[in-house]
C-alpha cells in the first residue's frame, strides 16, 4: 500500500460521496447519467467477487463494501427514489456499444481463463469507458452543474493517481499488469478534455457549457 493508491481511494470516494449528496440534497437526480452509475455498479459487482473467496486486508474489504453499497444506493436514488427527476431522454448513450466489446475483449485478453479472472478484466475495461454515457450526455446538454464537474474531476483525479500508484510500484516492487495499466491510461484520456475545461471554467467560478451538437 502507498500513499498514491491511498489518496486515489480517497478521490474515488469522495467523487461518490460529492454525487449522493447532490442527489439527495437537491432531491433531483438531473444531469446525472444512470446508466453510467449502472456500468459502475456492474464494475464494482464483478470486481469485487473475491470477497467471498479471498481477504487481503481489513482496508481493502471495507473499502469493496462501501464502493459496492455507494454504486446501488445511487442506482436506487435515480431510478427509484428521484426518478421524477431523471433526465431518460438526454441519457440515451447505448450500453449495447460497450459491453459487447468489453464482453468479447474480457474472454480474449485476460491473465487465466477462469471465472472470476474473466469477470475481474471485465470490471478493469468496463470502467476504463463507464464514463462516457455520462459525458456524452453533457454533450447532448451542453452544460453541467458545478457540483456535477467536481464530481468527474474527483473521479477522474482518482484515475490518475492510480497511473502514479503503478508507476510507482513498477519501480518498487517491479509489478506491471498491462492490463490494469492500459485500461486507467485509457480511462485518463477520456477525462484530458474535462480536465482543461474544468480548470479553465469551474475553478473561476464559470458553469461548465460545451457546443451544443449540431
Amino acid at each position: 500500500m502507498n500513499i498514491f493508491r491511498i489518496l486515489g481511494d480517497v478521490s474515488h470516494l469522495l467523487a461518490i460521496i460529492i454525487l449522493l449528496l447532490k442527489i439527495q440534497k437537491s432531491k433531483s437526480c438531473a444531469g446525472i447519467s444512470g446508466k453510467s452509475q449502472i456500468l459502475f455498479a456492474l464494475v464494482f459487482t464483478t470486481r469485487y467477487l473475491d470477497l467471498f473467496t479471498t481477504f487481503i486486508s481489513v482496508y481493502n474489504t471495507v473499502m469493496k463494501v462501501i464502493f459496492l453499497i455507494c454504486a446501488y444506493i445511487t442506482v436506487y436514488m435515480i431510478y427509484v427514489k428521484f426518478r421524477k427527476t431523471f433526465d431518460s431522454e438526454n441519457d440515451s448513450f447505448r450500453l449495447e456499444f460497450l459491453l459487447v466489446p468489453v464482453t468479447g475483449l474480457s474472454f480474449l485478453e485476460n491473465h487465466s481463463f477462469t471465472p472470476l479472472e474473466i469477470l475481474w478484466t471485465f470490471s478493469i475495461y468496463l470502467e476504463s469507458v463507464a464514463i462516457l454515457p455520462q459525458l456524452f450526455m453533457i454533450s447532448k446538454t451542453g452544460e453541467a452543474e458545478t457540483i456535477t464537474t467536481h464530481y468527474l474531476f474527483f473521479l477522474g483525479l482518482y484515475r490518475a493517481l492510480y497511473i502514479a500508484n503503478w508507476v510507482w510500484r513498477y519501480y518498487t516492487e517491479n509489478f506491471y499488469d498491462q492490463i490494469a495499466v492500459v485500461s486507467g491510461v485509457v480511462q485518463t484520456i477520456f477525462y484530458c478534455d474535462f480536465f482543461y475545461l474544468y480548470i479553465t471554467k469551474v475553478l473561476k467560478g464559470k458553469k461548465l457549457s460545451l457546443p451544443m451538437p449540431v
